[in-house]
């Protein structure tokens, strides 16, 4: 998981700056005014003539499908629905630049959660998606799934359309965040998208995913624990702590926020525990920290005495400017505000 100490306005492109927006520390990308890397405004041109390409499907994952096995969410989630919505069928391209442009972890379309890895194996979307998924997204397993699926294409595609997949490999190359997704990329479009190097990445992704995933799934019976009382507050956050080490860096962010949803969403888990998580999300980086927070805040049925909890601890522990970042997400996560209101508010109050 990584850090990102830069303003969250500022990562959203919509501070007042002077010059074209700063990028993020060790972060190889040049950018533009707007804090997206340069170049991808082609992009955004070339997909007004090319609307006949494939819209995404519909998508859903339960419990089952976001671990990929029938064991998956035992004990996590009983009497709580575990179908999220589907990944949408509007530009998903758009919408994952538009998280870039937030500076977030990318989501599915109607922002109901993140995208994880196995989003790329299911149904497939349109080629830019993924190409923005393989450059913008913070979580380099998502990024390097998102190669797979436009590796794999190139086997159906012409000359001219498979020499147009060799330059996008070339910009993901030049702008991605991840240093693995730049080394896959090459090496792929180096080996001119032979089957042999893409089994090798789909190898790898496993080989650094599985032992993360089964780890997930014995923290589940320790939630079931202490849903069943069979465990304290204080050994159920030991066993979090644990968990949280093993996972982080080799479990998708998707996963891991969607366990923490479904913690905090549960009746069954008790006040005194979902208060002490809050206590453990405020040591985390700030990005993954302002995401994991805010979500809670908007997951529906919280109480008003764990609300007003999270809310004085963000200000008191963090200060007021964290806690304003952390409002402004929220606002938008409900649909409560725009980057254009954002915008417009903070033009404003340049002018008083």
């Amino acid at each position: 998981m990584m850090s990102d100490d830069r303003s969250f306005l500022e990562r959203m492109g919509i501070a007042p700056t002077k010059g074209a927006g700063a990028k993020p520390a060790g972060a190889p990308i040049r950018e533009n005014g707007l804090g997206v890397p340069a170049g991808f405004e082609k992009l955004s041109t070339e997909r007004q003539n090319t609307r006949d390409s494939p819209k995404p499907n519909g998508l859903s994952f339960g419990k089952e499908e976001i671990l990929g096995t029938s064991q998956a969410g035992s004990g996590l989630i009983e009497g709580v629905d575990t179908t999220v919505q589907s990944l949408g069928t509007g530009d998903l391209a758009d919408h994952f630049l538009a998280c870039a442009k937030l500076g977030r972890y990318l989501t599915v379309a109607d922002n109901s959660r993140f995208i994880i890895t196995d989003d790329f194996k299911a149904q497939p979307i349109i080629p830019e998606a993924y190409s923005m998924a393989a450059i913008f997204s913070k979580d380099y397993l998502v990024a390097q799934s998102a190669l797979l699926p436009l590796s794999i294409s190139a086997n159906q595609m012409s000359v001219s359309e498979r020499d147009k997949l060799e330059r996008l490999f070339g910009l993901i190359e030049e702008q991605t965040l991840s240093d693995q997704v730049r080394e896959s990329a090459q090496t792929i479009r180096e080996q001119q998208f032979r089957d042999a190097e893409i089994k090798a990445l789909e190898a790898e992704l496993g080989e650094r995913m599985t032992p993360a995933r089964l780890r997930y799934r014995q923290f589940l019976n320790v939630v079931k624990q202490l849903m069943d009382r069979k465990i304290t507050p204080g050994s159920f956050l030991d066993e979090f702590r644990g968990f949280t080490q093993d996972v982080a860096g080799r479990l998708d962010f998707g996963i891991y926020s969607f366990c923490l949803d479904r913690l905090f969403g549960s009746v069954r888990a008790p006040t005194k525990v979902k208060k002490l998580l809050i206590i453990e999300l405020l040591k985390y980086p700030p990005l993954i920290r302002r995401e994991l927070i805010s979500n809670v805040l908007v997951f529906p049925g919280q109480t008003r005495e764990l609300l007003a909890f999270i809310r004085y601890m963000v200000t008191s522990e963090l200060g007021q400017n964290v806690a304003i970042e952390i409002e402004l997400l929220e606002a938008f996560k409900q649909r409560r505000l725009s980057m254009m209101d954002i915008q417009s508010s903070l033009a404003q109050s340049e002018c008083i």
